[in-house]
């Protein structure tokens, strides 16, 4: 395709089929029918134990349950995603914060409904029952976590603290970080924009942008390591009361994921560092540096070729190569951006990164990006769409069976960025492979180089955040650890990113933790999935896309036994590693 960048017009994602305004007399209903909701099935679950039928008692608190999700699902995402692109949006927060007010009623009836289960004599009459037939693993895993589960009083108090707590600290990150700017040649930009420029053809303006926004960040980061000591120190707090072995304990269990599974993707991901890093050495050498990579320069193209786009360029790039997949994920797509469902261009009070969220309640998705006309911006359109058709996979299927854990709800996602990735390959001049080759590449070592190491980080900073909250310079210190333990050579040592900590949102999250080994877990098995794909051609497709569908009813390990995969042997994500192995080493010859 013509790679030629042009002007960018403005382009908004449409939350109206949510409601028009905050003003809107839907909105306000909705919120009153919410409260009965909440009501409603805290009576219910407060009445389970003296129900005559469990069977007939349960479903009718799972039908209540399900609808206070959805309602919630939509009024939440109207306030959430409003605020995303308007961090100053005083009416947005104002929702956010009335909705989170009903999280606790949510968490009692939770906490009452998974007691119930626990004590409940004939728990298998709920297994046998037809009509709970589709919630046969959502009532185990209950089950399971009633062992987990605090009194009733605990949970409550526990639910309400986490509103003026965790859920605090991480709003709060969200504005500190939107709100930061750094003195670029003459202007002020905003952070997305400044990391944005270490795409840019120029080294000196990536060195610049780099020295910008290292420079802007000690302007917030006594806030900001205020903010990740508390969110830290509140899930430790939680994973010790709840009787989990650790807070990675409790992230595995919430995930259906086991320690084995873990330990052998980290195996193999350890064991694929030396390519790395050979590959990082190289890059060093093609742009001049002699002591490796400096972290300004991580990102850098290579090669003579000018690697840009339009996003009407990368729209229908990404819809073209979509349907060679599948006219349904192209169709899927195409729909998508008809229809307005994408926040695209970085702006002052707009959140860094990207992201894509469900709204159940529409069966629709909203993806908000940065776009600014990389090859790398184009990879993550289709990585954020591929969420979009997780989502759309699992239409007609139940809030409490589509809460895909955090590695699985990468699998598509990544899927779909492997897609764009091979077809750009396919199609290029062997000058355009040289850049494509390096910038596939170099999106994997993200999530296997730099994903490690924020592992790292986040172990270490948890196991130390035991004994007091940590400082930032210790912050730094144990991140510029992570780095090195992983990047090893491969990088400048006198160049690093000692601040990567506080420019990642995934380390702010009140009830996610450790959100960095799911995306290396995805990488793997998506490519792992892509290369049955190639085996298999189209009889592949539907088996895929019950794969999807099946991420939220499934443990992981189950999940992959679906396509004959062994998420215990590291035997598994060696083979999806040496495709990446396999792609350094036809850079290398090739450069």
């Amino acid at each position: 395709m013509d790679k030629t960048k042009e002007t960018k017009p403005e382009v908004f994602w449409d939350l109206t089929p949510l409601y028009t305004s905050f003003a809107d007399p839907k909105l306000e209903a909705d919120k009153k029918t919410l409260v009965e909701f909440c009501d409603h099935l805290l009576a219910q679950a407060s009445a389970l134990a003296a129900a005559d039928s469990p069977v007939d008692a349960c479903n009718r608190y799972l039908t209540t349950y399900n609808q206070a999700l959805l309602l919630l699902d939509k009024l939440y995402n109207y306030g959430s995603l409003t605020y995303a692109v308007n961090t100053a949006d005083s009416a947005a927060l104002n929702l956010v914060e009335v909705l989170e007010g009903y999280f606790p009623k949510l968490s009692l009836a939770e906490a009452h409904f998974k007691m119930w289960l626990k004590e409940l004599p004939d728990f298998n009459a709920l297994l046998t029952a037809k009509e709970l037939q589709a919630f046969h693993f959502y009532l185990n895993s209950a089950r399971q976590s009633a062992a987990h589960t605090l009194s009733t009083a605990e949970e409550e108090l526990f639910a309400l603290l986490q509103n003026t707590g965790g859920n605090a600290w991480s709003k709060l990150q969200d504005q500190t970080v939107a709100s930061l700017t750094g003195h670029f040649r003459g202007e002020d930009l905003v952070l997305s924009a400044l990391r944005a420029k270490a795409y840019d053809q120029d080294p000196a303006v990536r060195r610049e942008a780099y020295e910008a926004e290292l420079a802007c960040y000690p302007k917030m980061d006594t806030v900001s390591a205020a903010c990740l000591n508390a969110i830290k120190g509140e899930a430790i707090t939680a994973a010790a009361k709840r009787g989990y072995d650790s807070v990675l304990d409790m992230t595995l269990q919430k995930s259906h994921m086991d320690k084995e599974t873990l330990q052998a993707m980290l195996t193999a991901m350890e064991e694929s560092l030396p390519a790395f890093r050979k590959y990082f050495r190289k890059k060093a050498e093609l742009l001049g540096h002699k002591n490796g990579l400096p972290f300004y320069d991580l990102f850098a193209p290579v090669g003579e070729v000018s690697m840009e786009y339009s996003y009407e360029q990368a729209k229908q790039y990404v819809i073209d190569n979509f349907s060679q997949f599948s006219p349904e994920l192209g169709e899927f797509a195409a729909h998508a951006f008809a229809h307005d469902w994408i926040d695209v261009y970085p702006r002052k009070g707009k959140v860094s990164g990207a992201f894509c969220s469900e709204i159940k309640s529409l069966e629709e998705s909203r993806i908000m990006t940065n776009f600014d006309g990389s090859l790398s911006d184009v990879y993550t359109l289709a990585h954020e769409l591929g969420h979009g058709f997780h989502n759309y996979c699992m239409k007609g299927v139940a809030p409490v069976n589509s809460d895909s854990p955090m590695q699985l709800a990468e699998t598509a996602s990544i899927f779909c960025e492997t897609i764009v990735a091979n077809a750009s390959l396919k199609e290029a001049s062997p000058q355009e492979k040289v850049v494509i080759l390096e910038n596939d590449i170099m999106s994997t070592a993200q999530v296997i180089v730099d994903i490690l190491s924020r592992y790292y980080f986040e172990s270490e900073l948890i196991e130390k955040r035991q004994n007091g909250s940590l400082s930032v310079d210790e912050l730094k210190a144990a991140m510029i650890r992570a780095q090195k333990r992983t990047y090893g050579d491969g990088l400048d040592e006198n160049y690093l990113h000692p601040y990567m900590w506080m420019c990642k949102p995934h380390y702010y999250s009140s009830n996610l933790n450790f959100y960095n080994f799911p995306y290396a877990f995805g990488e793997l098995f998506a490519k792992g999935l892509y290369a049955l794909y190639a085996k298999e051609g189209a009889g592949f497709v539907p088996k895929y896309k019950e794969l999807l569908r099946s991420t939220g009813s499934r443990s992981t390990h189950d999940v992959l036994a679906i396509v004959g995969m062994d998420s215990h042997s590291p035997e598994f994500f060696r083979g999806s590693l040496a495709l990446t192995i396999a792609k350094i080493e036809e850079w290398l010859k090739l450069v």
